[in-house]
């Protein structure tokens, strides 16, 4: 019941928070160990979220572990769609981190899960039996960030996405980057309580 009121009970980024406002947010995350698949959405009929089995293979969501040792590895919130205008771009706990790219016709979308905190390097993580699945350390950086509740729709998103670039770049922030998309509460719960974040890089 507490999953389809919004409760999030799994582990999420630590951050600090740098400056609050009506607006938005400025907050630095230390550096995570990522977990990542990159595939073209038509793969899974046009489902941008596609890559979330392969993901939760791998960390054992749906069974036993795809990976070496084999280790269960816990779920984290929020799942991140990450999106860029440059062609394949692959740099990012839940989250699961979804980053769309295309080269004008071909659009690949790059889908992460932030693993735990328990793991500091990519070297500590079990290898990944499928070799869609890729490892990788993000550095610390910052974000703009607005939170809001609902459907994360299109076109909400454009909408987040725009006001919080003007009013970032309106009290003197230089924009980074293409925007992230985080979703902290699964498809079950009930859009009123769902948490959804826009998070945009600045420098």
């Amino acid at each position: 019941m507490g999953m389809i009121l919004g409760k999030i009970s799994v582990e999420t980024p630590k951050y600090e928070v740098l400056q609050s406002s009506s607006d938005y947010e400025i907050r630095k995350y230390p550096p995570s160990v990522a977990a990542q698949v990159t595939y073209d959405p038509t793969e899974f009929k046009g489902n941008r979220d596609g890559g979330f089995t392969v993901l939760a293979n791998y960390i054992g969501a749906l069974g036993e572990p795809h990976n070496t040792k084999p280790e269960k590895i816990a779920m984290t919130a929020p799942v991140i769609t990450r999106s860029s205008e440059a062609p394949e771009k692959i740099a990012m706990t839940a989250p699961v981190v979804t980053s769309k790219s295309g080269d004008g016709e071909k659009k690949l979308m790059t889908m992460q899960f932030l693993l735990p905190s328990k793991y500091r390097k990519a070297e500590d993580a079990p290898k990944p039996t499928n070799e869609r699945v890729v490892i990788m350390e993000e550095g610390e950086r910052k974000y703009g960030v607005v939170t809001f509740a609902g459907v994360a729709s299109d076109v909400v998103v454009e909408e987040k996405v725009e006001k919080l670039k003007k009013s970032l770049e309106r009290d003197g922030h230089k924009v980074s980057g293409e925007y992230s998309l985080a979703r902290y509460n699964p498809p079950w719960t009930l859009p009123a309580f769902r948490t959804n974040e826009i998070m945009v890089p600045i420098e």
